[in-house]
């Protein structure tokens, strides 16, 4: 451990001591048992210690070793095993199931943490010049196996941390810019904003493990994107190092200056090289901030009301909304309420929902995000409410979104709660236009089921609408699946790939907003056409001859749902 710098546990998400727990949700053991058919109240299995765990040697040579740390110091050249390991793998399901199961692989021989542009530049071309592979690495959030060195790797391996690299450098207040290091985490990043009256905006699930330079690597959205944008619209220029070279690009608001080298560099996964810093879109922070719940008929009337609010004058910072199984997961989970007015409120929403001809068990609840002046919010509450009524729905306040508010980062904790009880719990996004929203949801859901009925196990799938474009829309898909046998990770595999290539399949793209590493990568040439795939390999193998930046990101000899790590590769 590097002091300063956050890192999560070797075996899950976040950090050590904190965890999912059901106790204080006196509905969500039930629901899991009817949708999954598990006793998450039964002893969960036991994490192994990390002494268990056979870890391969570190093959850090003496004389890169000795130029890296002439570089850097002794102390920012770690080749410990725990911080190996935990380097060597992100945070997706395979990940954990391979790194809790022993099966390590090829993890890196060194982790390094430079502390500034110069040294990045230094490090960079040290081990290029020693043929090693360069891995950049930041919260190690990354769930599609995009911080990992192939299988079969013979050269040195090296992760390089940026975590010393965590200032917000500089404000352009006139500009509404913000210059800030690659490296830091969004908490921080946010905490240092804040304190000269300004946010970014940017609120993925990821948000407090992950860094400007991941989202920046792997083309990530937030929360807030209906208002604030991409992180491809949120970033107007940075600083990358190259092999011999470093891009400069400055925070201009739009060029022609022939193909975008920024685009190029957005979703690059390390391939081009480690982003050290970016200049970024900031706002003032909003005078009010206010989340509204509604509850629609169905999630097809929630899609429609969706769609016509983006088309609408209402510019909200977030719409959304889940499907009838999620909003089910979404109540289940929720604490037990000590107000008695609280609960005769949920039973009176209830009663109303019944008397309308609503079935429970179809409803949908969307969650719409304001901000802005109080007239302004006003202004849109009132569109909303509109375009909400004319689809059949119904708002009940502000308690839902507050509690929503409060427990936004926590899935990727329950998602480890799960697997420590046997449970295979992972997701898949994706975008298709408006014109196939409801097509995509109803056949990916079809198929899953039909997988599931296939491999007589028993799973559930369930998908929220989480962001709204012009033209269409991302759907976020949850599943989880009973198998704790020997076959476990066969069955994720054929999930995965079902998901996936029902993606293909009812015009969407293989990802919104996780990126693609190895996980995503068979599906390219289907996504983006073959000669897309053309041009991003020569961009790769043009900027990096000698294959040190990330090798097997993006895109890769592999088959559709199987990676180099897959039981059936």
């Amino acid at each position: 451990m590097i002091e300063g710098v956050k890192q999560q546990k070797w075996w899950g998400w976040g950090e050590e001591g904190k965890g999912y727990r059901y106790e204080d949700k006196p509905k969500f053991p039930a629901f899991v048992k009817k949708m999954v058919g598990v006793d998450i109240t039964a002893p969960a299995e036991t994490i192994p210690p990390f002494s268990s765990l056979n870890v391969p040697a570190s093959q850090l040579t003496d004389e890169l070793r000795g130029t890296l740390a002439g570089i850097l110091g002794d102390t920012y050249v770690q080749t410990d095993d725990e911080t190996r390991v935990v380097h060597g793998f992100g945070k997706g399901l395979r990940d954990l199931m391979r790194v809790r199961a022993g099966q390590l692989e090829r993890i890196p021989d060194v982790v390094l943490y430079p502390g500034s542009q110069r040294e990045v530049e230094q490090v960079v071309d040290a081990c290029v010049e020693a043929d090693a592979v360069v891995i950049p690495f930041g919260g190690g959030s990354n769930i599609v196996a995009a911080l990992e060195a192939e299988p079969g790797e013979t050269r040195q391996v090296v992760s390089v941390n940026l975590g010393r690299m965590n200032k917000v450098l500089e404000i352009d207040e006139n500009s509404g810019l913000a210059h800030i290091q690659a490296g830091v985490f969004g908490p921080d990043m946010e905490d240092q904003l804040r304190a000269k009256g300004w946010t970014m905006g940017h609120h993925p699930d990821s948000f407090v493990w992950s860094t400007l330079g991941g989202w920046i690597a792997t083309r990530s959205s937030g929360m807030q994107s209906d208002k604030y944008g991409d992180i491809a619209d949120i970033c107007r220029g940075l600083t990358m190092v190259m092999p011999g070279q470093v891009l400069e690009l400055r925070p201009l608001p739009s060029t022609s200056s022939g193909p975008s080298v920024r685009e190029m560099v957005l979703g690059s996964e390390g391939r081009l090289g480690i982003i050290t810093s970016a200049w970024v879109n900031v706002h003032r922070i909003p005078e009010v901030r206010e989340l509204q719940a509604y509850f629609y008929p169905t999630y097809e009337d929630g899609l429609r009301a969706c769609q016509q609010i983006v088309e609408s004058d209402a510019h909200v910072m977030m719409a959304r909304v889940s499907d009838a199984i999620e909003t089910q997961y979404i109540m289940a989970n929720g604490k037990k309420s000590k107000s008695k007015v609280s609960s005769l409120v949920s039973k009176g929403i209830q009663k109303l929902m019944v008397q309308k001809g609503w079935d429970l068990e179809q409803i949908a609840m969307s969650f719409v995000g304001f901000e802005g002046s109080a007239s302004h919010v006003r202004y849109e509450k009132g569109i909303v409410g509109k375009i909400v009524r004319d689809n059949g729905g119904m708002g009940v306040g502000k308690g839902p979104g507050a509690l929503y508010d409060q427990k936004k980062y926590d899935t990727p904790y329950i998602r480890d709660f799960m697997l420590d009880r046997g449970m295979l719990c992972d997701v898949s996004e994706t975008t298709t236009p408006w014109a196939y929203a409801e097509q995509i949801h109803t056949n990916t859901v079809e198929r899953f089921n039909k997988l599931m009925d296939e491999l007589g196990v028993q799973g559930v799938v369930f998908c929220h609408l989480s962001h709204s474009y012009h033209s269409g829309a991302c759907q976020y898909f949850t599943f989880a699946i009973n198998d704790n046998s020997a076959n476990a990770m066969r069955t994720y595999d054929l999930a995965k790939r079902e998901i996936q290539q029902s993606f293909m399949d009812n015009h969407a793209t293989v990802s919104h907003h996780h990126g693609v590493g190895e996980e995503h990568s068979p599906w390219m040439e289907q996504d983006i056409s073959p000669a897309g795939v053309f041009i991003q390999r020569k961009l790769f193998e043009g900027v990096d001859p000698g294959n040190n930046l990330n090798p097997g990101k993006i895109i890769h000899d592999g088959k559709p749902g199987i990676t180099s790590n897959s039981p059936d590769a």
